[in-house]
């Protein structure tokens, strides 16, 4: 039985960069989630009898929107729900699943990275037919939808179990429970090469995967212990739990602080990674060495023909906007093509389904290919493992001899979160009203060649997305970008961004922060991060 239920539009569910984020108790209001659902399914045509893939990270409230989504799905016309066992679906995964069982689309729960629990965390993602996060078009309809909602469908089901695999039946629709790894390791094993990975683990090779008690913990036992032959205890902390126990789910220098200090200390591992909450982004450190996700892009387009998926070479590479220029050079030198996008996964999607780019990256911890068409963090991981076993090299050797016939390029990201909304806004609106004033200036010794505010006009599709970031570009190839985010749930997250190249050898071993020393001085006179924030120095620095 179908029921028709009565609702009023809430004003507040825009989509972010990656769906709608909000807390936890700001989706527990009564229709909340109902209303957004609904909002998605009325900005779609032609699903009837079609496909939905449902899944998400495990983190707090998943369960419950799962059962919504479901009875939702049911009432408004679907013909079949594919859903991860105990709600569990990686966003790769899920991405994967849509693309391998040609679903119609799939709603991905989620707030990625971000904390977990009752006063945390939650997010819904729609995903379109070719895997990847809905464009600014459907978003936007969805928004328009969310305004001027007056009711929803959903259906009178009950609970369903979700916890055993296999098939039901949902008012008329077949709900089937997957396993959500099965999908996914088959498919990294047509990509890499698990027999020189496997013998790289049996020579002795040490690796600690910490999965923070996020998604990718049930994946990494079963493809880097079960299928690779890693050690048992390879992958850490590979249980979801709802808070992700009690720590912030972010791969980066501060959250995975203990990996950090393991893989610098006397005894370490050969290899250290971390994903995420919902497992699409990734940390590479080596043995006293950490991998700057810009650099680790580079390295992995300087090497993924190692791999079998790529053996026959690269279409192209695609970079967000703020990710260093570091995999510019490799694309120079391989001869294929090189585009800049905005910050967002969904900018790829068209370059990916053009044929025109294999190997995407953004400075925030994702990389990924065309095998699926969100980032990925565990293919990041098993690719470097491929190429260190074919290598025979530490990640230490592969990135100094990286640099010594590349450059370096010195690179930081300090993220100042919470800022006051309107604090951050004047800050950027401030920026902007002297872009034209800047060119020919000169900033603690460094002149500046060009000030903008970066525009996307994509090469596929022809369309243009304005305001993505303020960039200053200094003489010399130096650079600061300054932009908010929009991943988070409160205030605004003000990043800015730094880059300097060194072709001298001789110089590639220089703290990064000192080599960043001025321009990150000149940044903070140019734009008044500290005045208008009122911080003394960043939140996060990666």
């Amino acid at each position: 039985m179908t029921t028709t239920v009565a609702t009023k539009p809430f004003a507040d569910q825009k989509p972010g960069t990656s769906g709608l984020r909000k807390k936890v108790p700001v989706f527990q209001q009564p229709h909340y989630a109902e209303n957004f659902i609904q909002s998605v399914f009325d900005s779609l045509e032609g699903f009837q009898g079609k496909t939905l893939v449902i899944g998400g990270d495990g983190r707090y409230f998943n369960r419950e929107v799962i059962q919504t989504a479901i009875a939702m799905a049911a009432a408004n016309g679907f013909g079949k729900v594919m859903v991860g066992q105990g709600g569990i679906l990686s966003t790769p995964a899920a991405s994967h699943v849509i693309r391998k069982y040609k679903a119609f689309g799939g709603l991905i729960l989620s707030a990625s990275h971000n904390p977990g629990g009752p006063h945390e965390d939650f997010g819904i993602k729609y995903n379109i037919g070719n895997g990847g996060p809905a464009p600014e078009k459907i978003t936007d309809a969805i928004f328009e939808k969310s305004k001027t909602i007056s009711r929803f469908l959903i259906a009178d089901i009950g609970k369903v179990d979700i916890d055993t695999i296999g098939k039901s039946d949902a008012a008329g629709m077949i709900v089937e429970v997957i396993d959500p790894v099965a999908d996914y390791a088959e498919l990294m094993e047509t990509l890499f090469d698990f027999d020189a990975i496997r013998k790289l683990f049996k020579s002795g090779f040490r690796m600690r995967f910490d999965a923070m008690h996020a998604v990718t913990g049930p994946y990494a036992k079963e493809i880097l212990e079960k299928r690779l032959g890693a050690p048992d205890h390879t992958a850490r902390n590979y249980h979801p739990l709802p808070d992700f126990g009690g720590h912030h789910p972010d791969p980066n220098l501060v959250h995975a602080k203990h990996l950090y200090d393991e893989m610098m200390g006397p005894d370490a591992p050969d290899f250290g990674a971390a994903s995420d909450g919902d497992g699409d982004r990734n940390l590479i450190i080596g043995k006293g060495i950490f991998i700057t996700p810009s650099d680790s892009l580079a390295m992995l387009a300087a090497n993924a023909h190692l791999a079998p998926g790529y053996k026959a070479g690269l279409k192209g590479i695609a970079r967000s906007m703020p990710t260093s220029g570091a995999a510019d050079r490799v694309a120079e030198k391989l001869g294929v093509g090189m585009y800049e996008t905005p910050t967002g996964w969904k900018f790829f999607g068209n370059l990916l389904d053009a044929g025109m780019a294999t190997i995407c990256g953004e400075e925030s911890a994702g990389t990924g290919s065309d095998h699926v068409r969100e980032k990925d963090g565990l293919w990041a991981v098993l690719l470097w493992l491929n190429i260190l076993a074919v290598r025979g090299e530490s990640a230490k050797d592969i990135a100094t001899k990286h640099w010594a016939t590349y450059g370096r390029n010195y690179y930081s990201r300090h993220d100042y979160e919470e800022v006051e909304s309107d604090k951050a806004n004047a800050l950027v609106d401030e920026l902007r009203a002297k872009l034209a004033s800047l060119p020919g200036t000169t900033v603690r010794g460094l002149k500046i060649e060009k000030a903008d505010d970066f525009a996307y006009h994509d090469p596929v599709d022809g369309s243009v997305s304005k305001n993505q970031g303020i960039r200053i570009l200094f003489e010399g190839g130096s650079r600061a970008v300054i932009r908010l985010s929009g991943t988070g749930t409160s205030g605004a997250t003000l990043r800015l961004y730094v880059e300097r190249y060194e072709p001298d050898p001789k110089r590639h071993d220089l703290d990064t922060q000192e080599a960043l020393a001025d321009l990150l001085g000149a940044a903070d006179d140019i734009a008044g991060i500290r005045a208008h924030t009122g911080r003394k120095g960043p939140s996060v620095i990666t």
